[in-house]
């Protein structure tokens, strides 16, 4: 290391010139080097701060411009409060890094204790967790208590993705009382449609929403059940236009317009029920895992009619979000890796093969909000 003596009397113009010169050129060095050290340890700082295990807190995060959100996610509707802890443990060994939640799901706070009991060494930084917010909590002043229920309830600091669960307000139900958890299921009862509250206006929800991405209290906000209209004029005064818009695909419901829009407004599609909630439909409803032209598909790939369907929305650019305990299934349903890559080229469709399912599109929804509502029906998707 060469030392500089500024004590040094030049009296030859050369000399002077050679050593402003080598002074210009070794401070130039050591303020590269300080620039260095100063990334270093604000990287250093960065990783400390995340490398953090599941279940420790994080009180916010800043919201950035660049949206990384992995392509297949575990879904929690109907996950049993008492499986919740070894679902959860097993989807985070096996590899999922995105985990669907909502309210009205009434499971968050075990959810939440799965979390934070984990015992994988994931860090917080690198799953991605989505929640909902219930029609009740439209009206702007209560969007944010709302999204501080959930946080409490799944004992998260932030939120990856927050969505307004369905285009329909509900009557206020009060939650000022609540700790954790939920004692009853008022906040997803409609009563037929008589609690539906045609006052609130979606654009003041969704300021309200923009305002969570201020605070710091969510990284992302969309919605769920849009249809194109509504993503339309929503587009036309957001602050923050909607990052996701999930919403129910599978082959027999493939909306290919919705998706088309979707694509051109920037908007990822989450499908939801991709498999056709063969746990939940009614006996007199079609059964997509038993389609004659799905399992002679998948036959010849040595797949299943699952990994087939998942893999069909996939290659259409939808990411999906698959609900299963079992450990087999959870498995298998992980086609795509946390990174986003392919497990295997060996479940990749042909053209041939995606015109075949195309073919399957009989726009039939296994979730019809009209049937749910007859008291006021609101035709969400007509």
């Amino acid at each position: 290391c060469c030392v500089i003596h500024l004590s040094i009397m030049i009296s030859r113009g050369r000399q002077r010139t050679i050593i402003n010169l080598i002074c210009n050129i070794k401070l130039r060095h050591i303020a590269f080097s300080l620039t260095g050290i100063i990334v270093l340890y604000s990287f250093a700082q960065y990783t400390q701060h995340n490398m953090v295990k599941m279940g420790s807190s994080i009180t916010s995060v800043a919201s950035t411009t660049a949206f990384n959100m992995p392509r297949i996610g575990l879904g929690t509707l109907g996950l049993n409060p008492a499986e919740a802890k070894t679902t959860i443990n097993e989807a985070l060994s096996l590899g999922y890094r995105l985990f669907d939640c909502a309210p009205v799901y009434f499971n968050e706070m075990d959810v939440g204790d799965a979390f934070h009991e984990a015992s994988t060494g994931v860090p917080r930084s690198d799953v991605f967790i989505t929640s909902k917010l219930a029609g009740p909590f439209h009206r702007p002043e209560h969007v944010e208590p709302a999204l501080r229920k959930t946080l409490n309830d799944l004992r998260l600091g932030y939120l990856d993705l927050f969505l307004v669960h369905w285009p329909v307000a509900f009557k206020y139900v009060d939650i000022d009382g609540f700790g954790r958890g939920w004692d009853n299921e008022d906040i997803d009862d409609s009563d037929g449609g008589k609690n539906i509250d045609t006052t609130v206006s979606l654009r003041d929800t969704w300021h309200a929403m923009e305002s969570l991405v201020d605070k710091g209290l969510v990284k992302h906000i969309g919605v769920a059940n849009f249809p194109v209209m509504l993503l339309h004029d929503l587009l036309s005064y957001s602050r923050i236009p909607p990052a996701v818009n999930q919403v129910e695909i599978h082959p027999y419901n493939q909306q290919p317009k919705l998706l088309a829009y979707c694509n051109s407004r920037n908007i990822t599609v989450q499908a939801y029920s991709p498999l056709g909630t063969p746990g939940f439909k009614e006996s007199d409803e079609p059964h997509i895992l038993s389609d004659p032209v799905l399992n002679d598909m998948a036959k010849s790939k040595g797949i299943t009619v699952a990994q087939l369907c998942l893999q069909w929305s996939l290659q259409r650019g939808c990411s999906v979000i698959a609900k299963s305990s079992n450990l087999r299934h959870l498995e298998e349903n992980l086609v795509v890796n946390y990174k986003n890559e392919f497990v295997t080229g060996t479940m990749q469709l042909s053209s041939d093969e995606m015109d075949k399912i195309a073919e399957l599109d009989r726009g039939y929804r296994f979730f019809r909000p009209e049937d749910w509502w007859p008291e006021n029906p609101v035709p969400v998707f007509h």
